[in-house]
């Protein structure tokens, strides 16, 4: 059952599962996919005694702006602003927060941000904090091509088409970041039903033409992107996981490993395991949670 609750700027809808009382857990999912990149790895965690929240996203399933004024903004510190809300709505003083794509860009802005809230981070591809000005920088041509979608969302004829086809652009993002992952339509429609929601193109869409400085993000939250702007460490305890089969793009480990100073740990999951890990490895990435927070 999806429960709803006013926090920040939203009405969010989230799953919980798990005693009440239990340890809090935070698992955040990404584009373009929703709560149930993480419907396996719930009751794993929920067994063992962990409270688990899975919120929609702003842009996503029932997650609602209270106020139709409010700016549709996608850029990356909102979003985390987002699920400092949502912890204290829920009296959630400090959770291990666990993300894969959006979700884990956002899981290390709270970890890196608000360390006094994050008890241990569990993030697939690493270190994701990004900025305009990195993103100016241009590479390599094959890279290039691997971002295909950004380019083609900086023209409207991109937001047209993708407000048009949001799911088959969807199932073939699945499909080209998880190139093994034997999916079935049942299982994409269940979380495609989550790209219905009526702010969730122009989430999209700012998002993307935020990253290339083709969108302005909101005054107030500058000071937020300074800082991250300087790729700021994380201290809190990190596993790392990478799947062997991520056809998205990607950093390599070694380049970020550094940038993880407390407890760390890389983990790559083998087997085929593609960009959308918990849900392809979900005992994989329970295990990371467990084990990271047992040590924390």
């Amino acid at each position: 059952m999806i429960r709803q609750i006013d926090a920040g700027v939203l009405n969010v809808g989230y799953a919980e599962a798990g005693p009440p009382d239990g340890p809090a857990v935070i698992l955040l999912h990404g584009w373009p996919y929703d709560i149930h990149t993480y419907v396996d790895v719930t009751p794993l965690l929920a067994s063992v005694g962990y409270r688990v929240i899975v919120p929609y996203l702003r842009g996503y399933g029932t997650t609602r702006f209270l106020s139709s004024e409010t700016v549709r903004n996608g850029q990356q510190s909102v979003v985390a602003v987002d699920i400092i809300a949502l912890m204290d709505a829920l009296n959630i003083a400090k959770a291990t927060v666990g993300g894969c794509d959006w979700g884990a860009r956002t899981a290390n802005i709270i970890a890196a941000l608000w360390p006094e809230r994050c008890k241990a981070l569990v993030s697939v591809s690493g270190y994701l904090i990004g900025s305009q000005e990195a993103n100016k920088m241009p590479l390599p041509p094959k890279a290039e091509l691997e971002w295909w979608y950004q380019y083609y969302f900086a023209t409207e004829r991109g937001r047209a088409g993708y407000d048009k086809h949001r799911r088959e652009f969807s199932k073939l993002i699945w499909q080209l970041a998880s190139p093994k992952w034997d999916f079935d339509d049942a299982t994409f429609d269940r979380s495609a039903a989550a790209f219905d929601n009526p702010d969730h193109v122009s989430i999209v869409i700012h998002n993307y033409r935020w990253r290339l400085g083709l969108a302005e993000g909101e005054a107030k939250y500058d000071e937020l992107e300074r800082r991250l702007a300087a790729f700021p460490s994380i201290g809190v305890p990190t596993i790392t996981l990478e799947g062997d089969a991520n056809g998205a793009p990607h950093p390599d480990p070694r380049a970020y490993a550094k940038r993880f100073t407390g407890r760390y740990e890389h983990r790559l999951i083998a087997g085929g395991v593609g960009h959308n890990l918990p849900q392809e490895a979900p005992n994989d990435f329970a295990q990371a949670v467990i084990d990271i927070g047992a040590g924390s």
